[in-house]
């Protein structure tokens, strides 16, 4: 189903496959990029087969490195502003697919890349994984909302380090201060991964739809309202025969 130039796509197990792959040694989240990268998720978006979808740069070095620093070096304000809406508007496309999307970090991931990775759902990283925010260091900061979802993830003062610092991250680290749910050796990265997807593709989707939205929701509400909405989320899934069959099946299989 490859119909782009700076990625292909693959459906396997029902979990759609996004890797980037700019023919370059690092992969950019150049303009042209970020395009294709929002019309390849819509295709997958749309695709019944699909439960889950994974962005990953595998088998390359990088992840994402971010913008193109050549691409920037000349912007206007009026341009700046521009990129950074183009860039905030494919992480908010991943925030409210109705798919689970999870980061597959196969290697270096720095800038955007980044801010692309706090976008996901879920966060896997190969042990060679190098994740840093340098912007500071080139006199910039990232436009892509990175500022506000790190110290929602990490903390306020963590976040501060990262960004302030520059410096980069291992995988051990990422897992330690909780930027990533789980590390793979490099060998078996993307088996891993495959597993790890397709238990989740598996799952009923207006539950896993439902899920999504309701633990996306609970950053920005009052406990009070998040009750309220779950309370809707809840009883709008009854009668449902796909999720009956699913208790039926718990039941049945541990009656004994």
């Amino acid at each position: 189903m490859d119909q782009w130039q700076l990625l292909h796509t693959e459906i396997r197990n029902r979990v759609g496959y996004l890797f980037l792959d700019n023919d370059q040694r690092f992969n950019t989240l150049h303009s042209e990029c970020i395009q294709e990268l929002r019309a390849a998720l819509t295709v997958l978006e749309s695709e019944s087969a699909v439960g889950c979808i994974v962005i990953t740069g595998d088998p390359g070095e990088s992840f994402a490195v971010g913008a193109n620093i050549a691409e920037m070096r000349d912007f206007t304000s009026v341009e700046a502003w521009d990129f950074s809406q183009l860039g905030q508007g494919l992480f908010e496309q991943i925030e409210s697919s109705t798919k689970p999307v999870i980061a597959a970090l196969n290697g270096i991931t720095m800038g955007g890349g980044c801010d692309l990775a706090l976008a996901c759902d879920l966060r896997l990283a190969s042990e060679r994984l190098q994740i840093a925010h340098p912007g500071v260091k080139l006199g910039i900061i990232t436009g892509f909302c990175g500022t506000q979802k790190l110290p929602r993830l990490v903390g306020s003062h963590r976040a501060k380090e990262i960004f302030m610092t520059s410096r980069a991250y291992s995988a051990e680290e990422a897992l330690r201060i909780k930027l990533v749910e789980q590390v793979f050796p490099a060998d078996q990265f993307m088996n891993r991964v495959s597993e790890y997807a397709e238990q989740i593709a598996q799952q009923p989707p207006m539950a896993l739809n439902l899920a999504k939205k309701m633990l996306n929701a609970a950053e920005n509400v009052c406990i009070a309202n998040g009750q309220v909405m779950e309370l809707g989320a809840f009883a709008s899934l009854f009668p449902r025969s796909g999720h009956m069959e699913k208790i039926e099946e718990f039941f049945t299989k541990h009656a004994n």
